[in-house]
């Protein structure tokens, strides 16, 4: 699987979650189509068949996703 730098993958999903929020699927031709092509790279990045599952999968791979606090887990 090709696994995007994460500051590349952070720009790419930064950029479809700012088209969406402005409702860009809603917009020109050109616009729908950068977002297609968006969802696409997404999800071949990160190994997933829909957008909302690269958009998780992403966040997931991005410096400082996961908690390193495990002061909370049983025997910690």
């Amino acid at each position: 699987m090709l696994l995007a730098h994460p500051a590349v993958l952070q720009g790419i999903a930064d950029e479809y979650r700012t088209l969406e929020l402005l409702h860009a699927d809603r917009g020109t031709e050109e616009v729908r189509q950068r977002m297609d092509d968006l969802a696409y790279t997404l999800c071949i990045s990160t190994g997933t068949r829909d957008v909302d599952a690269a958009l998780i999968a992403a966040d997931l791979r991005l410096p400082g996703a996961r908690v390193a606090d495990d002061s909370l887990l049983p025997g910690a």
